[in-house]
């Protein structure tokens, strides 16, 4: 049995070098991060497994990948790129990874929070222009941070603001508990929170869950954070309300069209903090992803599935 690393970068392409054993199943690497979908058959092979970071696979163009029974994705957010359900019709199966950046994830949200609040990338932007820029910053010792869905980040999300001295509140799907965090209605969490930070997967019950009318309900003024997919937000209605303040600021490491497009609206608003869906690009977090995706594939291999 045979895996491809379809689209491995420099960075993902060495760590799986190095993680490889010899007793493993072959596994190719194709060092070329922006191939294209309709690339994958040839890049394939015939090819039982395929490891995808973020390259598309329509079902339409899985039918076409002869031999494939397997799609190793890396990371949770299988759903932005194929779907598994359909490619279940056809006899392949979709593998996730969970829990592999979670540090790392949390640590982007906190400094995304953080910028946010001090207004770091707009004086940053506008000192490198020529211009004396000074903003007010928010002072986010003793305000309240509230978390919308409660897994491993967000509770290395609310470790982190518990010890910088903030008050956090939480709201999860299904009943929750964790030192240090209020479990709230998802009502009070939106009206008294400073910052709401969203940590979903993205599904069919959530896709664009803060909508409209949920933005309408946050606090006056709020920060928010988006570092888990960018379509759980409504994007047109969270552009309005930046727009009109209601939405203080926000930090957002994810976006529903990526890469964002050159002169996005995002772009072009004062009060957006933006990085690239980098927050689980740390050395750490590469070495547990692709380890994980090594065991997915001697597993598969060992037991058919």
């Amino acid at each position: 049995m045979r895996a491809v690393f379809v689209d491995a970068n420099d960075t993902l392409a060495a760590v799986t070098e190095r993680l490889v054993r010899t007793d493993d199943p072959t596994v190719t690497i194709n060092r070329n991060p922006q191939v294209k979908s309709e690339e994958l058959p040839a890049v394939l092979g015939g090819a039982e497994i395929a490891i995808i970071d973020h390259t598309h696979l329509p079902t339409a163009l899985a039918r076409q990948c002869q031999g494939l029974k397997h799609v190793v994705f890396l990371g949770t957010g299988a759903r932005s790129y194929m779907n598994p359900e359909e490619l279940a019709t056809l006899g392949i199966s979709v593998h996730i990874i969970k829990g592999y950046g979670d540090t790392a994830v949390a640590e982007c949200a906190f400094a995304l929070m953080w910028a946010s609040a001090k207004g770091f990338a707009r004086m940053d932007g506008q000192m490198r222009a020529g211009n004396w820029l000074r903003t007010d910053g928010v002072q986010l010792t003793g305000k309240t941070l509230g978390l919308i869905g409660f897994g491993g980040i967000a509770a290395e999300v609310a470790r982190l603001a518990s010890g910088a001295g903030m008050k956090v509140i939480a709201w999860n799907r299904s009943p929750k508990s964790h030192p240090g965090v209020e479990f709230v209605s998802l009502e009070r969490l939106m009206a008294e929170s400073h910052v709401v930070s969203l940590h979903l997967l993205l599904n069919d019950d959530t896709k664009n869950f803060l909508s409209r009318e949920r933005i309408g309900q946050l606090r006056p003024g709020v920060i928010l954070i988006n570092t888990a997919r960018g379509a759980v937000v409504d994007e047109d209605a969270m552009v309005e309300a930046l727009r009109s303040r209601h939405i203080g600021h926000a930090g957002l490491d994810v976006f529903t069209i990526e890469p964002l497009p050159v002169g996005h609206v995002l772009t072009t608003l004062p009060n957006v903090t933006l990085s690239a869906h980098s927050a689980f690009r740390t050395p750490e977090a590469s070495d547990n992803l692709i380890g994980a995706a090594l065991d997915h594939c001697r597993r598969i291999v060992a037991t058919g599935h």
